[in-house]
Protein backbone atom coordinates (compact mmCIF):
# COMPACT_ATOMS: atom_id res chain seq x y z
CA UNK A 1 0.00 0.00 0.00
CA UNK A 2 1.33 3.42 -0.91
CA UNK A 3 2.01 6.17 1.63
CA UNK A 4 -0.79 8.21 0.07
CA UNK A 5 -3.27 5.36 0.54
CA UNK A 6 -2.07 4.72 4.10
CA UNK A 7 -2.61 8.38 4.91
CA UNK A 8 -6.10 8.31 3.45
CA UNK A 9 -6.95 5.23 5.51
CA UNK A 10 -5.59 6.81 8.65
CA UNK A 11 -7.63 9.94 8.01
CA UNK A 12 -10.71 7.75 7.54
CA UNK A 13 -10.16 6.17 10.96
CA UNK A 14 -9.74 9.58 12.57
CA UNK A 15 -13.01 10.77 11.08
CA UNK A 16 -14.89 7.59 11.95
CA UNK A 17 -16.63 8.96 15.01
CA UNK A 18 -17.57 12.23 13.37
CA UNK A 19 -19.77 10.90 10.53
CA UNK A 20 -23.29 10.38 11.80
CA UNK A 21 -22.08 8.26 14.71
CA UNK A 22 -25.38 8.09 16.58
CA UNK A 23 -27.38 7.05 13.53
CA UNK A 24 -24.78 4.50 12.47
CA UNK A 25 -24.63 3.00 15.94
CA UNK A 26 -28.41 2.65 16.08
CA UNK A 27 -28.51 0.82 12.73
CA UNK A 28 -25.58 -1.37 13.73
CA UNK A 29 -27.17 -2.35 17.03
CA UNK A 30 -30.38 -3.28 15.21
CA UNK A 31 -28.53 -5.44 12.68
CA UNK A 32 -26.42 -7.00 15.45
CA UNK A 33 -29.65 -8.09 17.16
CA UNK A 34 -30.95 -9.42 13.85
CA UNK A 35 -27.80 -11.47 13.35
CA UNK A 36 -28.77 -13.48 16.40
CA UNK A 37 -32.57 -13.48 16.04
CA UNK A 38 -32.81 -13.60 12.23
CA UNK A 39 -29.62 -15.10 10.80
CA UNK A 40 -29.20 -15.73 7.10
CA UNK A 41 -26.00 -17.77 7.49
CA UNK A 42 -24.62 -19.69 10.46
CA UNK A 43 -21.15 -21.23 10.50
CA UNK A 44 -20.40 -23.59 13.37
CA UNK A 45 -17.03 -25.06 14.35
CA UNK A 46 -15.89 -24.95 10.70
CA UNK A 47 -12.44 -26.37 9.84
CA UNK A 48 -10.44 -26.80 6.63
CA UNK A 49 -7.14 -28.59 6.07
CA UNK A 50 -4.74 -28.80 3.14
CA UNK A 51 -3.64 -32.41 2.80
CA UNK A 52 -0.21 -33.36 1.50
CA UNK A 53 3.20 -34.32 2.72
CA UNK A 54 2.50 -31.95 5.58
CA UNK A 55 -1.05 -31.27 6.75
CA UNK A 56 -1.84 -27.58 7.16
CA UNK A 57 -4.94 -26.56 9.11
CA UNK A 58 -5.98 -23.38 7.30
CA UNK A 59 -9.28 -22.78 9.13
CA UNK A 60 -9.66 -23.83 12.75
CA UNK A 61 -13.06 -24.26 14.40
CA UNK A 62 -14.56 -21.00 13.12
CA UNK A 63 -18.03 -20.05 14.38
CA UNK A 64 -19.83 -17.03 12.89
CA UNK A 65 -23.39 -15.78 12.43
CA UNK A 66 -24.42 -13.41 9.62
CA UNK A 67 -27.62 -11.44 10.12
CA UNK A 68 -30.01 -10.31 7.39
CA UNK A 69 -28.84 -7.06 5.82
CA UNK A 70 -25.64 -7.06 7.86
CA UNK A 71 -22.15 -6.29 6.58
CA UNK A 72 -19.75 -8.56 8.44
CA UNK A 73 -16.12 -7.67 7.88
CA UNK A 74 -13.50 -10.43 7.93
CA UNK A 75 -10.02 -8.98 8.48
CA UNK A 76 -6.56 -10.45 8.80
CA UNK A 77 -3.17 -10.61 7.15
CA UNK A 78 -2.55 -12.48 3.90
CA UNK A 79 -2.49 -16.25 4.40
CA UNK A 80 -4.57 -16.26 7.59
CA UNK A 81 -7.41 -18.31 6.02
CA UNK A 82 -9.98 -15.66 5.04
CA UNK A 83 -10.43 -16.75 1.43
CA UNK A 84 -10.21 -20.44 2.36
CA UNK A 85 -13.11 -19.93 4.76
CA UNK A 86 -15.15 -18.16 2.07
CA UNK A 87 -14.47 -20.84 -0.52
CA UNK A 88 -15.28 -23.53 2.04
CA UNK A 89 -18.65 -21.99 2.87
CA UNK A 90 -19.51 -21.86 -0.82
CA UNK A 91 -18.19 -25.39 -1.48
CA UNK A 92 -15.63 -24.08 -3.99
CA UNK A 93 -12.51 -25.61 -2.45
CA UNK A 94 -10.33 -27.79 -4.66
CA UNK A 95 -7.88 -30.54 -3.62
CA UNK A 96 -5.77 -30.70 -1.59
CA UNK A 97 -8.17 -28.57 0.53
CA UNK A 98 -10.65 -30.63 2.57
CA UNK A 99 -13.42 -29.56 4.95
CA UNK A 100 -12.61 -31.58 8.06
CA UNK A 101 -15.30 -30.47 10.49
CA UNK A 102 -18.18 -28.22 11.38
CA UNK A 103 -21.14 -27.02 9.35
CA UNK A 104 -22.55 -24.08 7.42
CA UNK A 105 -26.31 -23.49 7.20
CA UNK A 106 -28.20 -21.07 4.99
CA UNK A 107 -31.49 -19.75 6.44
CA UNK A 108 -34.04 -18.74 3.83
CA UNK A 109 -36.56 -15.91 4.06
CA UNK A 110 -39.25 -18.59 4.11
CA UNK A 111 -37.89 -19.98 7.38
CA UNK A 112 -36.19 -23.23 6.33
CA UNK A 113 -32.50 -24.03 6.74
CA UNK A 114 -30.19 -25.67 4.19
CA UNK A 115 -27.13 -27.63 5.29
CA UNK A 116 -24.59 -26.69 2.63
CA UNK A 117 -22.59 -29.87 3.21
CA UNK A 118 -25.53 -31.95 1.96
CA UNK A 119 -25.77 -30.19 -1.41
CA UNK A 120 -24.18 -31.78 -4.46
CA UNK A 121 -24.41 -31.83 -8.23
CA UNK A 122 -27.16 -29.74 -9.76
CA UNK A 123 -28.55 -28.77 -6.34
CA UNK A 124 -25.25 -27.18 -5.37
CA UNK A 125 -24.83 -25.53 -8.77
CA UNK A 126 -28.28 -23.98 -8.59
CA UNK A 127 -27.83 -22.84 -4.98
CA UNK A 128 -24.49 -21.05 -5.33
CA UNK A 129 -25.48 -18.06 -7.44
CA UNK A 130 -29.14 -18.00 -6.46
CA UNK A 131 -28.82 -17.86 -2.66
CA UNK A 132 -25.16 -17.08 -2.01
CA UNK A 133 -23.15 -15.18 -4.63
CA UNK A 134 -19.45 -14.38 -4.59
CA UNK A 135 -17.34 -11.53 -5.90
CA UNK A 136 -13.93 -13.07 -6.48
CA UNK A 137 -10.62 -11.39 -5.85
CA UNK A 138 -9.18 -9.87 -9.02
CA UNK A 139 -11.93 -9.02 -11.49
CA UNK A 140 -9.64 -9.26 -14.52
CA UNK A 141 -8.81 -12.86 -13.59
CA UNK A 142 -12.48 -13.68 -13.01
CA UNK A 143 -13.81 -12.26 -16.29
CA UNK A 144 -13.09 -14.13 -19.51
CA UNK A 145 -10.89 -11.80 -21.60
CA UNK A 146 -12.16 -13.05 -24.99
CA UNK A 147 -15.91 -12.96 -24.27
CA UNK A 148 -18.00 -9.79 -24.16
CA UNK A 149 -19.57 -8.55 -20.94
CA UNK A 150 -23.02 -9.24 -22.42
CA UNK A 151 -22.31 -12.91 -23.09
CA UNK A 152 -20.76 -13.44 -19.67
CA UNK A 153 -23.73 -11.87 -17.91
CA UNK A 154 -26.28 -13.64 -20.10
CA UNK A 155 -24.70 -17.00 -19.22
CA UNK A 156 -25.96 -16.55 -15.66
CA UNK A 157 -29.56 -16.21 -16.82
CA UNK A 158 -29.22 -18.96 -19.45
CA UNK A 159 -28.08 -21.35 -16.72
CA UNK A 160 -30.29 -20.33 -13.81
CA UNK A 161 -33.29 -18.71 -15.53
CA UNK A 162 -33.70 -20.66 -18.80
CA UNK A 163 -37.33 -19.57 -19.14
CA UNK A 164 -36.29 -15.96 -19.90
CA UNK A 165 -36.28 -14.87 -23.51
CA UNK A 166 -33.16 -13.45 -25.17
CA UNK A 167 -34.65 -9.96 -25.03
CA UNK A 168 -35.48 -10.31 -21.33
CA UNK A 169 -31.95 -11.50 -20.56
CA UNK A 170 -30.38 -8.53 -22.33
CA UNK A 171 -32.74 -6.10 -20.63
CA UNK A 172 -31.86 -7.49 -17.22
CA UNK A 173 -28.13 -7.35 -17.99
CA UNK A 174 -28.42 -3.69 -18.93
CA UNK A 175 -30.48 -2.92 -15.82
CA UNK A 176 -27.86 -4.59 -13.62
CA UNK A 177 -25.03 -2.56 -15.12
CA UNK A 178 -26.91 0.69 -14.61
CA UNK A 179 -27.66 -0.30 -11.03
CA UNK A 180 -23.93 -0.39 -10.27
CA UNK A 181 -23.22 2.83 -12.17
CA UNK A 182 -22.05 1.46 -15.54
CA UNK A 183 -23.69 2.50 -18.79
CA UNK A 184 -25.60 -0.36 -20.44
CA UNK A 185 -23.77 0.40 -23.66
CA UNK A 186 -20.76 -1.30 -22.08
CA UNK A 187 -22.45 -4.68 -22.53
CA UNK A 188 -20.73 -4.99 -25.90
CA UNK A 189 -17.30 -4.24 -24.39
CA UNK A 190 -14.60 -6.77 -23.53
CA UNK A 191 -12.95 -6.79 -20.08
CA UNK A 192 -9.71 -5.20 -21.32
CA UNK A 193 -11.72 -2.22 -22.60
CA UNK A 194 -12.92 -1.38 -19.09
CA UNK A 195 -11.08 0.30 -16.22
CA UNK A 196 -10.31 -1.64 -13.05
CA UNK A 197 -13.18 0.03 -11.21
CA UNK A 198 -15.64 -0.73 -14.01
CA UNK A 199 -14.58 -4.39 -14.13
CA UNK A 200 -15.14 -4.63 -10.40
CA UNK A 201 -18.61 -3.08 -10.79
CA UNK A 202 -19.39 -5.63 -13.50
CA UNK A 203 -18.44 -8.44 -11.10
CA UNK A 204 -20.74 -6.97 -8.44
CA UNK A 205 -23.56 -6.69 -11.01
CA UNK A 206 -23.08 -10.34 -11.99
CA UNK A 207 -23.16 -11.41 -8.35
CA UNK A 208 -26.47 -9.55 -7.89
CA UNK A 209 -28.07 -11.03 -11.00
CA UNK A 210 -30.31 -13.56 -9.23
CA UNK A 211 -31.10 -11.43 -6.16
CA UNK A 212 -29.03 -13.50 -3.67
CA UNK A 213 -29.55 -13.15 0.05
CA UNK A 214 -25.81 -13.34 0.83
CA UNK A 215 -22.89 -11.73 -1.01
CA UNK A 216 -19.36 -12.89 -0.20
CA UNK A 217 -16.85 -10.29 -1.39
CA UNK A 218 -13.25 -11.42 -1.42
CA UNK A 219 -11.11 -8.26 -1.41
CA UNK A 220 -13.24 -6.53 -4.06
CA UNK A 221 -11.17 -3.32 -3.95
CA UNK A 222 -7.72 -4.92 -4.27
CA UNK A 223 -5.40 -3.07 -6.70
CA UNK A 224 -7.81 -0.14 -7.05
CA UNK A 225 -6.70 3.37 -6.17
CA UNK A 226 -8.15 4.95 -3.05
CA UNK A 227 -10.68 7.13 -4.93
CA UNK A 228 -12.13 4.19 -6.86
CA UNK A 229 -12.14 2.13 -3.66
CA UNK A 230 -14.41 4.70 -2.01
CA UNK A 231 -16.74 4.71 -5.03
CA UNK A 232 -17.04 0.91 -4.92
CA UNK A 233 -17.68 0.96 -1.17
CA UNK A 234 -20.43 3.55 -1.59
CA UNK A 235 -22.05 1.37 -4.25
CA UNK A 236 -21.92 -1.70 -2.00
CA UNK A 237 -23.50 0.07 0.98
CA UNK A 238 -26.16 1.69 -1.24
CA UNK A 239 -27.06 -1.61 -2.87
CA UNK A 240 -27.20 -3.33 0.52
CA UNK A 241 -29.67 -0.70 1.75
CA UNK A 242 -31.77 -0.92 -1.44
CA UNK A 243 -31.85 -4.70 -1.89
CA UNK A 244 -31.42 -6.02 1.66
CA UNK A 245 -28.75 -8.65 1.06
CA UNK A 246 -26.13 -9.48 3.69
CA UNK A 247 -22.41 -9.18 3.00
CA UNK A 248 -19.28 -10.95 4.17
CA UNK A 249 -16.54 -8.48 3.20
CA UNK A 250 -13.05 -10.00 3.22
CA UNK A 251 -9.92 -7.87 3.28
CA UNK A 252 -6.60 -7.38 5.06
CA UNK A 253 -7.48 -3.66 5.20
CA UNK A 254 -8.94 -3.15 8.67
CA UNK A 255 -9.45 0.65 8.36
CA UNK A 256 -11.56 0.06 5.25
CA UNK A 257 -13.78 -2.39 7.17
CA UNK A 258 -14.22 0.15 9.97
CA UNK A 259 -15.95 2.44 7.48
CA UNK A 260 -18.58 0.04 6.14
CA UNK A 261 -19.00 -2.92 8.50
CA UNK A 262 -21.59 -3.46 11.19
CA UNK A 263 -19.42 -6.08 12.89
CA UNK A 264 -15.86 -7.22 12.29
CA UNK A 265 -14.24 -10.61 12.81
CA UNK A 266 -10.44 -10.56 13.08
CA UNK A 267 -8.75 -13.71 11.83
CA UNK A 268 -5.25 -14.94 12.60
CA UNK A 269 -3.65 -18.27 11.66
CA UNK A 270 -7.02 -19.78 10.77
CA UNK A 271 -8.85 -18.71 13.93
CA UNK A 272 -11.22 -15.89 14.82
CA UNK A 273 -9.39 -14.07 17.60
CA UNK A 274 -11.87 -11.20 18.04
CA UNK A 275 -15.43 -10.47 16.94
CA UNK A 276 -17.44 -7.38 17.75
CA UNK A 277 -19.15 -4.15 16.76
CA UNK A 278 -16.97 -2.17 14.35
CA UNK A 279 -16.86 1.00 16.45
CA UNK A 280 -16.24 -0.91 19.69
CA UNK A 281 -13.48 -2.91 18.04
CA UNK A 282 -11.78 0.33 16.97
CA UNK A 283 -12.18 2.19 20.25
CA UNK A 284 -11.60 -0.74 22.60
CA UNK A 285 -9.85 -3.70 20.90
CA UNK A 286 -9.55 -6.70 23.19
CA UNK A 287 -6.93 -8.83 21.44
CA UNK A 288 -3.29 -7.89 21.08
CA UNK A 289 -3.32 -8.89 17.39
CA UNK A 290 -6.23 -6.50 16.71
CA UNK A 291 -4.34 -3.69 18.41
CA UNK A 292 -1.29 -4.41 16.24
CA UNK A 293 -3.40 -4.39 13.08
CA UNK A 294 -4.83 -1.00 14.01
CA UNK A 295 -1.39 0.34 14.90
CA UNK A 296 0.08 -0.79 11.58
CA UNK A 297 -1.67 2.09 9.79
CA UNK A 298 0.19 5.31 10.64
CA UNK A 299 -1.65 8.42 11.72
CA UNK A 300 -1.28 11.64 9.77
CA UNK A 301 -1.15 13.69 12.95
CA UNK A 302 0.15 11.32 15.63
CA UNK A 303 3.68 10.97 16.94
CA UNK A 304 6.20 8.86 15.11
CA UNK A 305 6.70 5.50 16.77
CA UNK A 306 8.01 1.95 16.38
CA UNK A 307 6.44 -0.57 14.05
CA UNK A 308 5.79 -3.90 15.75
CA UNK A 309 5.52 -7.04 13.69
CA UNK A 310 5.65 -10.63 14.82
CA UNK A 311 7.02 -9.64 18.19
CA UNK A 312 10.08 -7.85 16.75
CA UNK A 313 10.58 -4.11 16.97
CA UNK A 314 11.83 -2.32 13.88
CA UNK A 315 13.30 1.11 14.47
CA UNK A 316 14.81 3.56 12.01
CA UNK A 317 17.90 1.94 10.55
CA UNK A 318 17.66 -0.98 13.00
CA UNK A 319 17.54 -4.70 12.42
CA UNK A 320 14.79 -7.07 13.45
Amino acid sequence: MTTKNQGAHAASITDLGERGAADRRERRELRAAQSQDHPVLTIDDFSVEYKGDRVVQAVKNVTLTLGRGEILGLAGESGCGKSTLAYGINRLLKPPAVITGGSAHFHSREGYAIDLSELSGEELRAFRWDKIAMVFQGAMNSLNPVISIRRQMEDIFSTHRPDLSKKERRTRCGDLLERVGVDRGRLSSYPHELSGGMRQRVMIAMAMALDPQVMIMDEPTTALDVVVQREILREITRLREDLGFAVIFITHDLPLLLEISDRIAVMRAGEIVELGDAVELYTNPQHEYTRKLLASFPSLTGERGDFIRGGSRHQDGGQA
